[in-house]
């Protein structure tokens, strides 16, 4: 942290300037209130900065856990959430020390960018009433409580909040696209916020805020409710791992300078999960946007995480008079405005347009983000996209027949030969995907008295492969059909002998190691057996 102390304050600073409003939004967005989303960023943010284990992560309040959280504060209530964080820190230190986080690697880029557009469409719908300065149903789907939000604007309408809303958005909207580096968020929130003072609008405000951080406290531990929250507690853990090495990933491919260790972000996630519910924080999971700010404003160590902490911590006990009058509908066009900057369109039209499978698990991703449980949602995306991608393997499997080569036996016996031994080559995996479409194909030969399988491209064999062989060298041998087998790589021995496949053939002499030592047994056993009478041997 002593390289580059003065970039990295500088950093922190424009960090903190960007995550006020995200904080006190997402906050609010939750249930949990505004007080909680700066507390969750001063005291999750400067954990996580101290203990993870990427050097430029900014942590706190995000959008995606305010989805998993309002409907456990709309059953549980705050303690509810509270101790839901508590468990999940729990969740999230036990995943570090069984060394979780590189399996983060096999989320396929589909389910990600999905995912990615089912938290933006579920942020912006959740600011609906906020930005038609109407209350929010307690209780229903984000999409229920949009639709009754904009009934209850439709049968009175009132445009101020409209109207803050949609101009603090544009505000950041095209601020971003002339000057990325800079940070329009909190200019944009404190300009709604002096012209809602100065001109009496009538727009709701977050409301007076605790002057410092709450004192330590247990008294939200409801033992009793435990086996009940235990469900919740790992679906955060869970979106909390996800989001946060994702986010991870991302500051690494873009600063080029860092190497996150992912097991030891899981660990300070966990602690800053553990402790933040103690100051009457919510979960809190690395937060990309604000990892994207502090890159780019030129972060090279902790320093600029911590810094961001440590101004919203200053802000938290000197100016929570001032924050208490932002307008609700001001934090909606934040909101609004980052979950429409969330979606790249452009990397995912071309992701849309590589193969018909990416799409499907894209679009299927973020429908179910949006109308289901997020972690449900991710795990039917992994399920969808694991389906097709064995689907594209098993197609890899192949059954070739090839002529028989004229070097392995006399020219003058090779068209009767012809007639009586045929060779295949299979080609790619012999698993289960692929099995029963393998054994249908093997099964068809017919008019020929040997079949010379070739074996030494096939490039995996699982249990099924090797029943699904057995199966069809059985069918071949009950229609008289004699089978060999040539070129067995030595790492597929191993099943085939656990299944009693290459056992039973290598005592009858009808395994070899190369196709034409194959041919040669199967011409000699043709002889010897009056096949093919009258030639010498």
């Amino acid at each position: 942290m002593g390289r580059s102390p003065r970039r990295d304050l500088l950093a922190g600073l424009t960090v903190a300037v960007v995550a006020l409003p995200l904080a006190l939004g997402f906050g609010i967005s939750s249930g949990a209130g505004a007080a909680a989303g700066l507390a969750t960023a001063v005291v999750a943010g400067a954990l996580a900065a101290l203990f993870g284990g990427s050097g430029v992560q900014v942590t706190g309040p995000t959008g995606a856990m305010t989805v998993v959280l309002v409907p456990i504060i709309h059953a549980y209530g705050m303690p509810g959430v509270l101790t839901v964080g508590l468990m999940s820190g729990v969740l999230l230190i036990a995943l570090a020390l069984s060394r979780a986080g590189r399996y983060i690697a096999l989320v396929p880029a589909p389910v990600v960018a999905g995912f990615t557009v089912g938290i933006a469409l579920v942020i912006g719908l959740q600011q609906i009433p906020h930005a038609l300065g109407v209350p929010a149903e307690g209780g229903a789907t984000v999409v229920v409580a949009a639709w009754q939000a904009l009934a209850q604007f439709l049968a009175e309408p009132h445009w101020w909040a409209m109207c803050v809303t949609v101009a603090v958005a544009a505000v950041l909207i095209v601020g971003a696209s002339l000057r990325p580096a800079v940070p329009f968020s909190l200019p944009a929130v404190a300009a709604a916020t002096v012209v809602a003072e100065l001109a009496e609008l009538p727009l709701a405000r977050i409301g007076d805020l605790p002057a410092g951080l709450p004192t330590p406290s247990l008294e939200f531990l409801a033992p009793g409710t435990l086996p009940s929250l235990a469900a919740p507690a790992v679906a955060v853990a869970a979106l909390a791992a996800l989001s946060t090495l994702l986010s991870a990933a991302v500051a690494d491919g873009m600063s080029g300078a860092h190497r996150h260790d992912p097991d030891r972000e899981l660990f300070g996630q966990g602690l800053a999960n553990l402790v933040a519910p103690l100051f009457g924080g919510i979960p809190a999971t690395g937060a990309i946007a604000r990892t994207v700010v502090n890159v780019r404003a030129g972060a090279r160590s902790r320093l600029a995480a911590l810094a961001h902490a440590a101004v919203l911590a200053l802000i938290v006990y000197c100016a929570a008079g001032l924050v208490s009058g932002i307008p609700l509908a001001a934090l909606a066009g934040v909101l609004v405005a980052t979950a429409i900057r969330m979606v790249e369109v452009g990397a995912l039209r071309a992701m849309v347009r590589s193969t018909r499978g990416d799409a499907v698990v894209l679009v299927l991703t973020a429908v179910a983000t949006l109308a289901l449980d997020l972690v449900v949602a991710v795990v039917l995306g992994l399920v969808v996209a694991g389906a097709l991608a064995l689907r594209a393997v098993a197609r890899n499997a192949r059954l070739h027949q090839e002529p028989l080569r004229h070097d392995l036996h006399p020219v003058d016996e090779h068209a009767l030969l012809t007639e009586h031994i045929v060779t295949y080559r299979l080609d790619g995996p012999l698993f289960f995907a692929a099995a029963h479409r393998f054994l249908l194909a093997l099964s068809e030969v017919s008019g020929v008295s040997v079949v010379v399988l070739r074996m030494s491209r096939v490039t995996t064999i699982d249990a099924s492969g090797a029943l699904a062989l057995a199966d069809a060298i059985e069918q071949l041998e009950r229609r008289g059909i004699m089978v060999y087998v040539s070129g067995i790589p030595d790492r597929h021995h191993q099943p085939l002998e656990a299944l009693g496949v290459a056992g039973r053939l290598t005592r009858a002499g009808q395994v070899f190691p190369t196709t034409g030592e194959a041919i040669t047994a199967a011409r000699d056993r043709l002889h010897h057996t009056g096949v093919l009478p009258g030639l010498a041997g």
